[in-house]
């Protein structure tokens, strides 16, 4: 029988765009191998994500008693999250609109 451990990181102040090229690196890995990947990645949703599948791993270790060795990234996304929009005031009476995204990311490990 296989377990199933999983984490979510909700709001995380980065847009999902971004965060799915991070994602897209890590897809089907073995978590072990996933986190000392994501750990030398420059880009900033590489820390998010490391903190999530780590979570997840240890919800797997802790909650199922399942060694970190065997468990791999069965379903990794990240989902839009709300937007924050607000206005800068530009030349000639005009204004400029600007959109803070956000992102949900979603890990589910499974045993091998």
């Amino acid at each position: 029988m296989a377990f199933e451990a999983k984490s979510i990181a909700r709001f995380v102040p980065l847009s999902p765009r971004k965060v799915r090229l991070v994602l897209d690196q890590v897809r089907g890995l073995r978590a072990e191998e996933a986190l000392a990947l994501l750990k030398f990645m420059p880009q900033a949703a590489a820390v998010p994500v490391l903190k999530v599948i780590a979570s997840a791993a240890a919800n797997a270790e802790e909650n199922l008693g399942v060694s970190r060795d065997e468990l791999y990234i069965k379903e990794i996304r990240a989902d839009e999250g709300p937007r924050r929009q607000w206005r800068r005031f530009g030349a000639r009476g005009r204004f400029k609109p600007i959109t803070r995204r956000s992102s949900h990311i979603m890990v589910v490990l499974s045993e091998r």
